[in-house]
């Protein structure tokens, strides 16, 4: 599938899948940002896309960054609906312990593209039973 992207700084590479059948793309920082313990920052990436109908793309945490450094997205899996043409930007965290220095050109995010289908919710009085019922956390082990 081809999508459209544009780009406001040619100097940044393109988000791209580094091994073949990578399900997500690393997308860059276009800026540098010191992320200090507990704090998050929208960081831009100069990155527009025209997501095509019925597909929205996650923003998801890099998992090296995250197990190295503790750094993470605020409203992970961020969602991107196909209408939105505006620049990709991502909220990231400093869940670690240390400072972490977010340089311009790294990698700090995935972009996964997912296919996804509308529904129509239909309101009813009842629903139908099911073999779970209304068990919810912590209901297949002992808490």
């Amino acid at each position: 599938m081809d999508v459209k992207i544009k780009r406001t700084d040619k100097e940044l590479p393109l988000p791209n899948y580094k091994h073949y059948g990578d399900a997500g793309m690393d997308i860059c920082s276009a800026e540098t940002h010191t992320l200090t313990p507990g704090e998050y920052y929208v960081f831009k990436t100069g990155i527009y896309m025209e997501i095509p109908e019925g597909y929205e793309v996650q923003v998801r945490p890099r998992s090296g960054l995250a197990a190295k450094k503790g750094i993470s997205i605020v409203n992970t899996p961020g969602t991107v609906d196909h209408g939105y043409r505006g620049e990709f930007m991502v909220i990231l965290i400093n869940l670690g312990k240390e400072s972490y220095e977010v340089k311009r050109g790294e990698r700090i995010a995935q972009l996964v593209f997912n296919k996804f289908e509308t529904v129509n919710l239909v309101e009813v009085d009842e629903l139908n039973d099911s073999q779970r019922g209304s068990s919810g956390f912590g209901s297949t082990g002992k808490m």
